[in-house]
Formats: structure tokens, C-alpha cells, sequence
């Protein structure tokens, strides 16, 4: 009970290190959804899929979206 600010707590900073990469995981993935085109609606799906799930959209953006983008020349 008579810990300090200054220890150093692993666990904590894991948790902190993990919020902080997703939160920036999320922000690339919008930033590249809005960045580019899809066909159709696609560009609102992935929007919407990433802003209401963060972390599992975000994953799912980049493991299954990436690959939908258009390529333009």
C-alpha cells in the first residue's frame, strides 16, 4: 500500500503501450480508408466496420480491406 509514483509497474505499461498502439492502428486505418477509393459503398462499409469495432475492424481492414482498394494509375 506505500508504492510511489516512481516505481515502475510492467503491467501497467504493457496495458498503456497496448491502448496506445490500437488507438494508432485505428487512426492510420481511417486515415488510409479515407485516402483512397473502393468500389461502391465499400468506403462506407470499411469506415463504419473500423469507427464501431476499433481494434477487430482495424485488423480486419488491414488484413482483408487493403486488398479492395482501387488502383489507380
Amino acid at each position: 500500500m506505500d508504492k510511489t509514483i516512481t516505481e515502475f509497474s510492467l503491467g501497467l505499461f504493457t496495458w498503456q503501450a497496448l491502448i496506445i498502439i490500437s488507438i494508432g492502428l485505428w487512426i492510420f486505418c481511417l486515415i488510409d480508408i479515407l485516402r483512397n477509393q473502393f468500389q461502391k459503398n465499400d468506403k462506407v462499409i470499411w469506415a463504419l466496420v473500423v469507427i464501431l469495432l476499433p481494434f477487430i475492424g482495424s485488423l480486419l481492414y488491414l488484413f482483408i480491406g487493403k486488398s479492395k482498394k482501387l488502383k489507380l494509375n
